[in-house]
Parts: structure tokens; sequence; C-alpha cells
């Protein structure tokens, strides 16, 4: 399946729109609290161990859209979004949420 953040697909013909999919990860309560206490793990301002389990997440995410788009038929996802919240009491959830219109290219 082609997923892309662009309104359209250059060399493509887009037949149908199925309209908008989405996908959700959660990271829970207890996952930030330990990426926080991994704080040793920055290398040149960076935490390796934190962007690890955001790039899970959002790959969890893209997989749930592209299921979604696939229920519906489509076989490419355009302009997708990408969003990150913090979530619950005391900020204790990651939320990643992303977004697209789901169409049928040729």
């Amino acid at each position: 399946m082609l997923l892309t953040t662009t309104p359209v697909i250059e060399g493509k013909r887009i037949t149908h729109y199925y309209g908008i999919v989405a996908g959700e990860a959660v990271l829970g309560a207890n996952v930030l609290k330990d990426l926080f206490a991994g704080i040793r793990d920055f290398v040149g301002g960076r935490s390796g161990t934190y962007e690890k389990e955001l790039q899970h997440a959002r790959e969890i995410a893209l997989e749930e859209l592209q299921e979604n788009a696939h229920r519906l038929g489509a076989n490419a996802v355009i302009g997708i979004d990408i969003d990150y919240e913090v979530l619950g009491k005391e900020n204790g959830m990651l939320m990643v949420s992303v977004s697209g219109t789901a169409v049928f290219v040729e």
C-alpha cells in the first residue's frame, strides 16, 4: 500500500476516494516514566530509548491506518498527518495518531 503525506501521488491517477482513515497507538503510564528514567541514554541531546518507543508507536498507528484503508478497498492513503499528544493525569500517557484519505490509484 502506498502511503504519502502529499495530496497526490505523482504518476498515479486517483480513481476513487473512500474517505478518512486513522490509526492510533498509546504508550502506557509506566512507559514514559521508564523512558525519562533512562535519560542516561542521551547522546548528543537525544534519547535513543525514547526515540525507539516513539518509532514503535508510530509504526503501530501506521499499520492500523493501512488495515483500515485496506478494509475499505483502498490501495493508497494520501495526505497523511502524524500527531503526538500527551494524555492522562500528570501526563502519564503518550498517544500517536495518524490520519489520511484512503484512495484507489491506477
